[in-house]
């Protein structure tokens, strides 16, 4: 068993973190041949790999003498952490930071059978090796010098933390919008699409209906049309409403014209506004794609895919 004091484990934690991010960014950068600052957080830390390797210890304690014991702790250990930290990230900010969904044996996409038989082999490396020079090292370091480094480093990435997570809602809350635009546009493109079906006299007749309909209110005139006609009719209120126009003072022949001057001025207008919150965010976004190549959102995947885009040719 590990006996150690808060300070210890916190610093080791610190140092774990440290060198989960030196192995991601070193593996990402040669996969994509070009230089990635791996991770969540701006810094040179990913917390799951801290949290990991701290688990690593606690859960392979009891079974130090048995290799075989220790490797499969390690891979239950951390396929545990690695699922649960995936969901909640995913459940908290809407994407995923990490997606095994190409893998072959994954579960959800958030683990799979390669990742979970790395941890068991990671395990028994840290375990046997790397810790051991690890601790060495740290008994070096008197206490008083310990604690007042533990104490500094747990200030800067507190601070990381709190700005990596308020770029991380941010980028939940541009998604979100990004998603609301293009789900009007598309309301209002549908509604559009009826009005353009129709020819120049059913348009006249429709009109003409629905005037009479405005100044008679006889239910007898909406429940002799039929189902088809009703479907028309709400699709012309929606879009008279949305275009600002009383529908009984606009003569037909312009109906078209004045819709789609208003379809083109809201299209307009939600892509001023998506590309004012992108450019607010440029810098943000643009670490945040670079430090996690495989970032995704099942909810929400054309948006980030509309982000990637427009960041990739900007």
């Amino acid at each position: 068993m590990y006996h150690y004091s808060v300070t210890q484990w916190v610093f080791f934690f610190y140092i774990y973190c440290f060198f989960g991010w030196c192995f991601e960014s070193a593996y990402v950068s040669l996969k994509t041949r070009k230089w990635t600052n791996r991770g969540f957080m701006h810094g040179p830390f990913l917390p799951l790999y801290g949290s990991g390797a701290i688990m690593m210890l606690v859960v392979s304690a009891p079974f130090q003498r048995s290799l075989a014991l220790t490797y499969v702790a390690g891979c239950i250990g951390a396929t545990i952490l690695e699922y649960v930290t995936g969901v909640v990230m995913e459940a908290l900010f809407k994407v995923r930071y990490w997606d095994y969904s190409k893998q072959k044996f994954n579960f959800q996409g958030h683990i799979c059978l390669r990742s979970t038989l790395a941890w068991g082999g990671l395990t028994i490396l840290m375990t046997g090796w790397i810790h051991g020079y690890v601790e060495q090292g740290t008994s070096w370091i008197p206490a008083q010098t310990l604690t007042a480094v533990t104490f500094v480093m747990t200030a800067v990435i507190f601070a990381d933390f709190a700005l990596s997570f308020k770029t991380a809602m941010d980028l939940r809350d541009l998604l979100i919008k990004l998603e609301t635009a293009k789900a009007e546009l598309g309301h209002l493109q549908k509604r559009m699409d009826v009005v353009v079906a129709l020819t120049t006299e059913e348009l006249e007749q429709r009109v003409k209906e629905y005037r009479e309909g405005i100044r008679q209110k006889k239910e007898n005139v909406t429940t002799a049309l039929s189902q088809k006609r009703e479907d028309i009719g709400a699709a012309l209120a929606e879009l008279f409403e949305d275009a600002g126009i009383a529908m009984p003072e606009i003569e037909p022949g312009k109906l078209r014209e004045k819709l789609q001057e208003r379809f083109v001025a809201k299209n307009n207008e939600l892509r001023r506004r998506s590309s004012e919150r992108i450019q607010g965010m440029e810098r943000q976004l643009r670490r945040l794609f670079q430090a996690n190549p495989t970032l995704g959102s099942e909810e929400y995947s054309d948006a980030v895919e509309e982000l990637r885009d427009r960041l990739e040719h900007k």
